[in-house]
């Protein structure tokens, strides 16, 4: 359950970062936002990034072995890692409508679930 709940905690922030660094460029889009200005827009986007750190901080620094949880800080990281493509994959095609999902990023997303299994192969 532990892990499960440190998983869903890493998509949750995944879902908030990869919105913050890519819906900005959306924005123009809308008049009203588009006037703001750059300051602005990154003070937009770091109001949405701090829904990001609730829940990235606490499961990168609270769940790893050295707190009672099952995984290290390199597994902690390569979750991170494969999360945050798992979420732009899904993102990318449904915010930005000219990106495609290819054959050879679909190689590449399987040579990393390679990795991570010899990450957590014990």
């Amino acid at each position: 359950m532990k892990q499960l709940t440190t998983i869903g905690k890493l998509f949750t922030a995944n879902i908030f970062m990869t919105f913050t660094w890519y819906c900005n460029w959306r924005f123009k889009e809308f008049t009203r936002i588009a006037k703001l200005g750059l300051f602005l827009i990154v003070l937009i986007s770091w109001g949405i990034a701090q829904f990001e750190y609730l829940l990235l901080v606490p499961a990168n620094r609270l769940r790893f072995t050295g707190n009672g949880y099952p995984f290290s800080l390199i597994e902690l990281k390569i979750l991170q890692e494969v999360i945050t493509l798992i979420v732009f994959v899904v993102f990318s095609p449904l915010v930005f409508k000219n990106e495609t999902f290819k054959l050879n990023h679909l190689i590449g997303f399987v040579f990393l679930i390679l990795a991570v299994y010899l990450i957590f192969k014990k």
